[in-house]
């Protein structure tokens, strides 16, 4: 028998009362359950819509058999479930809209904006670019040429930068998103003669703005480039706007034709670095936060190595951080993510047996910076203030002490400090060790946070 809405809704109403007793941790039931809701139920099938995909994944899992007993429980049924993000698309076909004639698949992510794409010393400069860009389309840096080593943000921005046009400036404006294998893929279909309604040039030149991912791979596609000039000719003649991604400088891109090439540079290039140290950490507080978790939660150590650690690709960085928080949801019942916690969930990751040293040399250099009310990067970089020094050099005792580490790599450590340094560091504490019993003291005192 069908149930109304009114009895779908009180059902999980019950439903929700009885596991917040259940569950042990509030917290998870506050961020994961409250905004749930059933949307269907098809004879013995519950969906039930959940806010985030991480909560998906992890009623799924770690709360599968509870929710089920309760709900089964309180209607006196036998139910399977199932969890989604969001309701099935119960439109009926005939008022889809028309299929487009090219990349029916192209689509812009809604998720990808400026407001949450993080901006440090590493990518200053390109994000200004792109935030002109978008504010002028078609009238300034055309094209706007953005290259970097792979996952470095550059669609991101891409996608950012067609956001912004669409709610900020111009609702209506149309905008193609593609890639040079989306683009290679359909001129072949093209010369095939698979689309006859309407030539790609035009239909690719009725829009107003062309995102252009990974142009490197038109390289050695003779045909593919040419109808590429073509398009790319016509589109900058008539004022329309062009932003092109890649992982090498144009000058720098084999096989492409020369005549691209210089337009390319025609433009304005602008390249991401590597993202710096806090630049990483902004990074991950950002994820954590997007998927509903509590940033306090997380000790420093634990971010700070991972942005030491995972720094050369956003993807690595954010994949590194989506493994530890699926381990702490379903293999480790943690009120707080420590070293520990985390070296257990990454250790495939970073080459097994030495994590736990690594995540200590960190953990170390987070607790005297603290102590001593610095930054770590202030610890590990060039300063040789008094009191920054003092600080660098405890750190170095304390490494060598408690860890056994080669000269060499604290030195490393350190902002790539020659193994002297480290020596004469090392040796100038364990001397005034002997006579100074306020150093004793905060030293006993950095040994009693470590071993917390």
């Amino acid at each position: 028998m069908a149930k109304t809405l009114a009895e779908i809704t009180q059902l999980w109403d019950k439903t929700l009362s009885k596991l917040e007793k259940r569950i042990s941790e509030p917290k998870v039931f506050d961020i994961f359950f409250k905004k749930s809701y059933i949307d269907n139920i098809e004879k013995d099938l519950i969906t039930v819509i959940c806010d985030t995909a991480l909560g998906v994944e992890l009623m799924q899992t770690k709360y599968y058999s509870v929710i089920k007993d309760t709900i089964n429980e309180l209607s006196d049924n036998e139910y399977d479930l199932i969890f989604m993000t969001k309701p099935l698309n119960k439109q009926v076909v005939e008022n889809k809209p028309k299929e487009p004639t090219y990349f029916s698949y192209s689509k812009i992510n809604r998720k990808l904006t400026f407001d949450n794409y993080i901006v440090g010393d590493f990518n200053r400069e390109v994000a200004q670019a792109g935030m002109i860009v978008a504010k002028n389309p078609g009238t300034m840096f055309n094209p706007l040429f953005i290259h970097s080593n792979s996952g470095l943000g550059k669609t991101h921005l891409l996608h950012a930068i067609a956001n912004y046009i669409q709610h900020e400036e111009n609702p209506n404006a149309k905008i193609l998103c593609i890639s040079a294998n989306d683009f290679v893929e359909e001129y072949i279909k093209f010369v095939r003669g698979d689309k006859e309604s309407e030539s790609l040039k035009d239909y690719i030149c009725g829009f107003d703005v062309l995102l252009f991912d990974d142009v490197q791979f038109l390289a050695d596609k003779v045909k593919t480039e040419e109808m590429f000039f073509n398009i790319y000719q016509r589109m900058i003649s008539e004022g329309k706007q062009i932003i092109i991604t890649s992982d090498k400088h144009p000058n720098e891109l084999k096989n492409i034709e020369e005549r691209l090439v210089t337009r390319f540079n025609q433009g304005l290039v602008m390249s991401i670095k590597e993202p710096d140290r806090d630049s990483c950490v902004s990074i991950l507080e950002n994820k954590i936060e997007s998927n509903g978790m509590d940033i306090t939660k997380f000790d420093n150590s634990v971010l700070y190595f991972f942005a030491d650690k995972f720094s050369k690709n956003v993807r690595e960085l954010e994949g590194a951080l989506n493994r530890l928080i699926f381990h702490v949801l379903n293999f480790k019942d943690s009120e707080r993510i420590t070293m520990d916690v985390a070296a257990e969930a990454v250790q495939t990751l970073v080459g097994g047996k030495n994590i736990a040293t690594q995540m200590n040399e960190q953990k170390i250099i987070n607790i005297v910076a603290d102590y001593y009310s610095l930054t770590p990067d202030l610890l590990v970089g060039k300063s040789r203030t008094g009191q920054v020094a003092l600080a660098r050099h405890i750190a170095m005792y304390v490494i060598r002490k408690d860890l056994d580490i080669s000269l060499e790599k604290i030195g490393e450590m350190f902002g790539g400090r020659d193994h002297t340094t480290v020596i004469n560091a090392v040796g100038h504490v364990d001397k005034e060790l002997t006579n100074n019993e306020q150093l004793k003291q905060a030293i006993d005192d950095i040994q009693k946070r470590i071993n917390k």
